[in-house]
């Protein structure tokens, strides 16, 4: 019903930047949210940073003030700029969408597949 499709992973040295994009599609009638969250191994998936459709935003501390999560103008898709990265930034980024679709009564979590980010030291 919902498709979200992340792009822009990749390597990168430390200090470096990296933006990554996610466009949701499919059957939708309202995105109430959309976010990042990274998943590192061996570690649980962590929230990153979220942007609401009044375009309110909340970050992870360890990555505010770094990263910046924005919207297209299209609402459908939304930016992960990240910058100054680090080595513990490494993970794979999955994109979430907090969506309605057209024959859902209640919004409901959607996911990307991932994209890896790594920061070489």
């Amino acid at each position: 019903q919902v498709q979200l499709v992340e792009s822009g992973g990749g390597l990168v040295q430390a200090g470096g930047s990296l933006r990554l994009s996610c466009a949701a599609s499919g059957s939708i009638f309202r995105i109430n949210a959309m976010g990042w969250y990274r998943q590192a191994p061996g570690k649980q998936r962590e929230f990153v940073a979220r942007i609401s459709s009044d375009g309110s935003t909340d970050y992870a501390d360890s990555v505010k003030g770094r990263f910046t999560i924005s919207r297209g103008n299209a609402k459908n898709t939304v930016y992960l700029q990240m910058n100054s990265l680090r080595p513990e930034d490494t993970a794979v980024y999955y994109c979430s969408g907090y969506v309605r679709t057209f024959s859902g009564d209640v919004p409901r979590d959607y996911w990307g597949q991932g994209t890896q980010v790594t920061v070489s030291s």
